[in-house]
């Protein structure tokens, strides 16, 4: 997987996310990665703690990536994509901002912001 482009590394996660398949998105990600909010707090490290957190979202009969934009330098990726998703209150929409750090060939470090969550009956949350 070293010689893959970090923007096909980004693809495939995207793919893999998409198509529910834990196996093919973790592999996307080096062993040791880590996931952190935008200049926050660490999310997950490794693939241990990685797996049950995409487990848990796979869950949602709706969830969905769209990509809207994708921006690419050098090895960063920064996607933003509108999420659909299974919310407590119903099925909705949530605004992401996701930027990849693609060290050989595979995700080292991803960053996300959230954006603007809007309910389909049509309100904002």
């Amino acid at each position: 997987m070293n010689n893959i482009s970090p923007v096909a590394v980004v693809q495939a996660q995207l793919d893999a996310y998409n198509a529910k398949d834990i196996d093919a998105l973790l592999d996307t990600y080096a062993p040791d990665a880590e996931q952190f909010t935008l200049h926050g707090e660490r999310l997950a490290k490794g693939i241990d703690e990685m797996r049950p957190r995409f487990l848990a979202r796979f869950e949602e009969p709706a969830l969905h990536a769209r990509l809207l934009s994708r921006i690419v330098m050098g090895n960063v990726v920064t996607d933003f994509e509108l999420i659909t998703r299974n919310f407590p209150e119903g099925e909705g929409t949530l605004e992401m901002l996701c930027i990849y750090e693609v060290v050989n060939g595979r995700i080292q470090r991803a960053s996300f912001a959230l954006g603007a969550k809007t309910l389909l009956r049509g309100r904002a949350a």
